[in-house]
C-alpha cells in the first residue's frame, strides 16, 4: 500500500464516541461465557489495538461491534445508535478478517468491487472507486490477476481494498497480518497507518503481537480470558508518522515491557492491576 502524502500527521481524536460497549457480555448456546460485561469507549479517529492471550474474547468483541455476533446482555452503540440501525446512518464501517477471503475465480478488480455491486452501485461509479482504492494499496496495476497470482501480502492487500472501497468511517481489523512474514507485516503495518491518517479512519485492530500493537496504536486494550474481559488499558502516547526507527527507541521498548507483563498477567489470571 502507498499513500501519497507519508508525512501526513495522525488524525485527531474528537469526543464524539465512535463505539460505545456498555455492559455487553456473550455466552453462547453451549453455555460458554466467552464475555463477561464489557465497558469500553472509543473516540472517532483513534486506533485501538485489542491484545490478549488466545481466548480472551478479542475476535468476539470485534464481531459483536460489527454486529456479526449479538450480545447475550448489554448495549453496542455505533455514534450514539445501536450498531442494527447502522445501515440507515450516515456512517459505515468495514471489516478485514483473518484471510483475504476472496473469490478465486474473479479477478482482483472483481474481488474489490463486490460490496458495491452488492449495494447496486452503478458501474461507471463502482469502477472508479474501485481503481481508486486500488491504487490506495498500490495494486492499480494488478485488477486484472487472479487471486492465485499474488502473493500473501497482495492477498491482504486485496482484502483492505475492497474495504476501503465503500468509504467507511470504521474500520474492523480481526489479525490481518498474522500469517504473513515479518518484513511483509512491518511493511503493511506502516502502510496501515498511512491509509488511517489518510483517510481519517477509526481503527480496532486485533493482534497478538506486542509490537505490532506498540507501533500501530493510540490506545491498546488489554484483555484476560476464562471468560473474557478488559482488564487494563495503555495509552501508546508517541507522534505520527512512526517509522521503523521508532521500534528500536528507548521508549518503544518501554512501552512494550509494560504490554509484555500486562499480557502475562492476563495470561496467568492475575488481573488486580489498575489501568494504565
Amino acid at each position: 500500500m502507498t499513500v501519497g502524502a507519508p508525512e501526513m500527521l495522525a488524525p485527531t481524536a474528537s469526543p464524539t464516541a465512535a463505539i460505545e460497549v456498555l455492559s455487553a457480555e456473550k455466552t453462547y448456546p453451549d453455555g460458554t461465557h466467552a464475555l463477561q460485561p464489557v465497558d469500553l469507549r472509543i473516540e472517532e479517529g483513534e486506533f485501538v489495538t485489542l491484545l490478549g492471550p488466545s481466548g480472551c474474547g478479542k475476535s468476539t468483541l470485534l464481531k459483536m461491534v460489527a454486529g456479526l455476533l449479538e450480545p447475550s446482555n448489554g448495549r453496542l452503540l455505533l455514534w450514539r445508535k445501536p450498531v442494527s440501525l447502522l445501515e440507515a446512518s450516515a456512517q459505515k464501517l468495514a471489516f478485514v478478517f483473518q484471510s483475504p477471503t476472496l473469490m478465486p475465480w474473479a479477478s482482483v478488480e472483481t474481488n474489490v468491487r463486490l460490496p458495491l455491486d452488492l449495494a447496486g452501485v452503478p458501474r461507471p461509479e463502482a469502477d472508479a472507486r474501485v481503481a481508486d482504492a486500488l491504487k490506495l494499496v498500490g495494486l492499480a496495476g494488478f485488477k486484472s490477476a487472479l487471486p492465485r497470482a499474488l502473493s500473501g501480502g497482495m492477498q491482504m492487500r486485496v482484502s483492505i481494498a475492497r474495504s476501503l472501497v465503500i468509504e467507511p468511517h470504521l474500520l474492523l481489523m480481526d489479525e490481518p497480518f498474522g500469517a504473513l512474514d515479518e518484513i511483509t507485516r512491518h511493511k503493511l503495518d506502516a502502510e496501515l497507518l498511512g491509509l488511517w491518517a489518510a483517510k481519517k479512519l477509526t481503527v480496532v485492530f486485533v493482534t497478538h503481537s506486542i509490537h505490532e500493537a506498540v507501533f500501530l496504536s493510540t490506545r491498546v486494550v488489554m484483555m484476560a480470558a476464562r471468560p473474557g474481559r478488559v482488564v487494563e488499558q495503555f495509552e501508546i502516547d508517541e507522534p505520527y508518522p512512526r517509522s521503523a526507527e521508532f521500534m528500536v527507541t528507548p521508549q518503544f521498548s518501554r512501552y512494550a515491557k509494560r504490554l509484555q507483563d500486562s499480557l502475562l498477567r492476563a495470561s496467568h489470571g492475575d488481573t488486580d492491576a489498575s489501568d494504565a
